[in-house]
């Protein structure tokens, strides 16, 4: 859909179409403007089953509604102030067998050039108090100037001393004020952070096994034996209560001596 339109087919009230919708339309050639054809673009619309036709118009270089809806009015199609109208071959041979017409585009021409004139003094006016005196107006341009460009290289050196300082590879964005407030959200501790490391370093990696850890290795060594495994087992017997296996020592004697 070349622009918005309201369907008139659709009840109680018109459904509008936005501009871009697609549909499958049916394209044929309906006539010619001199040897620009005109093209007929026939749809149908699904929600009330109204068929919308389109033409060409190669005229105005624009689009027509023919059937079935009507566009919708955004005003852009109304002249404004500046806007220049471009009349055809068919209006400037109207207007000039037409007396009055003639005068009436004279008198609309004048109003529009007086129109035009003072807008151009006015903005000549401004220029020339803006640049009454050209030295004051580039020292102070100058000045701003150095201004901006003393904080852009402070901003630049910072940037590169983070950049040596992290190892990074990439190009940093100046700071926004997102990210400081972003910044302000996270929170890095309380303390000295140099007692910090010294406990941390002083502190043992892997901590020594107390009662309770003992304990619990034992029930897991439980638990992996054979008794904990075996269906053919008593299923009465908790499995955390049996002990781990002990392999003890026996004594041997070195020599075997026979009794009577």
């Amino acid at each position: 859909m070349p622009f918005p339109i309201w369907c008139t087919t659709c009840k109680p009230q018109p459904m509008i179409i936005g501009q871009g919708v697609r549909f499958n339309a049916e394209k044929k050639k309906v006539g010619n403007y001199y040897s620009t054809p005109i093209y007929s673009f026939r749809m149908k619309h699904t929600a009330c089953g109204g068929w919308i036709e389109i033409r060409t118009d190669p005229k105005n270089t624009a689009y027509v509604v023919v059937e079935g809806a009507r566009k919708r009015d955004t005003g852009d199609d109304v002249v404004r102030e500046g806007d220049v109208v471009i009349e055809s071959a068919e209006e400037k041979e109207k207007r000039q067998s037409n007396a009055f017409a003639v005068l009436e585009g004279k008198v609309e021409e004048k109003r529009q050039v007086f129109s035009d004139k003072t807008r151009i003094e006015d903005l000549w006016v401004e220029k020339e108090k803006a640049w009454d005196d050209p030295y004051e107006r580039s020292r102070k341009l100058r000045k701003v100037f150095r201004e901006e460009r003393k904080v852009r290289e402070k901003d630049e050196e910072r940037a590169e001393g983070l950049k040596d300082k992290m190892s990074l590879g990439m190009e940093l964005l100046a700071e926004s004020e997102e990210d400081r407030r972003r910044a302000g959200f996270v929170g890095f501790g309380v303390g000295d952070g140099e007692m910090a490391v010294v406990k941390a370093k002083s502190k043992p990696l892997f901590a020594a096994a107390g009662p309770k850890r003992r304990e619990g290795l034992q029930l897991e060594l439980a638990n992996n034996t054979r008794a904990a495994v075996d269906p053919f087992l008593d299923k009465g017997k908790s499995v955390a209560t049996v002990a781990p296996l002990i392999k003890r020592k026996t004594a041997t004697a070195l020599v075997d001596y026979e009794s009577d």
